[in-house]
């Protein structure tokens, strides 16, 4: 049975690491926000503000590739309620299971470090700074299925929990 397992937190606590690891791991489709704003940021469209575009683009392939019976993985700060709703949805629509995980980092000096020194292989993507990283909003996610601290583990590690509540739930 095909699932949407969508990983959420602040900038820097390694949602694209541990996605990627994931990927490998399961060969499910990773589904990356930062990657589909750049390329709609260098699009012809006009992007002062792509509000929800991203996100919208990203549910639409996600339930695609659901219908397909593909594993999904979604890599989004994901920072609200209303946006974790609206990733619910492509799996509902479709009887697929939905796998929330909330990534956080507890050691700030750590969090900083990789905020600060974030490489990227998307052309063209500016990361966040950790000034804005700090101001972000970004509410409590109470009903996460898993809340993973990224601090003291290996995104190889983070992932094989999650791909371990795959198999077993």
């Amino acid at each position: 049975m095909a699932g949407l397992v969508c990983l959420s937190g602040l900038p820097g606590v390694g949602k694209s690491s541990v996605a990627c690891a994931l990927s490998d791991m399961s060969g499910a489709i990773w589904l990356c926000l930062d990657e589909i704003e750049t390329a709609m940021r260098h699009s012809h469209m006009k992007t002062d503000d792509l509000a929800d575009a991203g996100y919208a683009a990203a549910q639409v392939m996600a339930q695609a590739a659901l219908r397909q019976g593909h594993w999904v993985i979604s890599d989004c700060v994901n920072p609200i309620a209303l946006t974790r709703t609206a990733w619910r949805k492509p799996a509902q629509s479709l009887g697929a299971r939905h796998i929330d995980v909330w990534l956080t980092c507890s050691d700030l000096a750590q969090h900083k470090h990789r905020v600060d020194h974030r490489r990227s292989t998307i052309e063209g993507w500016q990361p966040a700074d950790w000034a804005s990283v700090q101001q972000r909003h970004f509410e409590p996610f109470d009903g996460a299925d898993l809340i993973i601290d990224t601090a003291a583990q290996s995104p190889e590690h983070v992932a094989a929990e999650i791909f371990r509540h795959i198999q077993t739930t």
